[in-house]
């Protein structure tokens, strides 16, 4: 799992002063950078090899409002690594104490190639993107 740490900037509100629901989505791609950073990778690597990661599937619950200024976490993790396709899910919180739970969400990649048809994943990405496992005696959260 990885943490990514970003400041709602004004223009992610709406007319009401809260994220505009899309916003969300862009959150869980600037995490997803993160992630491939974090495991010493980046997207423009993999693209430059010739792989892309178009998302497939998009969902998102939402559980509370983000506003304006407020500094977010976005919890990253990979769920699901097929031969073909890799399955990350999102957890989004308000940083205080105690952290509130802004929303989950859960994006399904395929790998295409150049050509945009599907390929397998490769090796080294396989390797990179391998999901993570529990520690022993922890829990998930929720």
């Amino acid at each position: 799992m990885v943490e990514a740490r970003l400041r709602v900037i004004y223009g992610d509100t709406d007319q009401m002063g809260v994220v505009y629901y899309a916003n969300y989505f862009r959150y869980f791609e600037f995490a997803r950078s993160e992630y491939f950073r974090a495991r010493g990778g980046s997207y423009a690597e993999l693209e430059r090899a010739g792989t892309q990661l178009p998302v497939a599937e998009a969902s998102c619950q939402y559980k509370a409002p983000a506003r304006y200024d407020d500094l977010i976490v976005v919890r990253v993790d990979v769920s699901e690594l097929r031969r073909a396709s890799i399955v990350f899910t999102y957890e989004l919180f308000r940083e205080g104490e105690p952290r509130t739970l802004l929303c989950t969400g859960r994006t399904l990649h395929a790998c295409v190639g150049r050509d945009g048809k599907p390929t397998r994943l490769p090796d080294a990405i396989l390797k990179l993107m391998k999901p993570s496992e529990p520690s022993p005696g922890s829990t998930p959260s929720t």
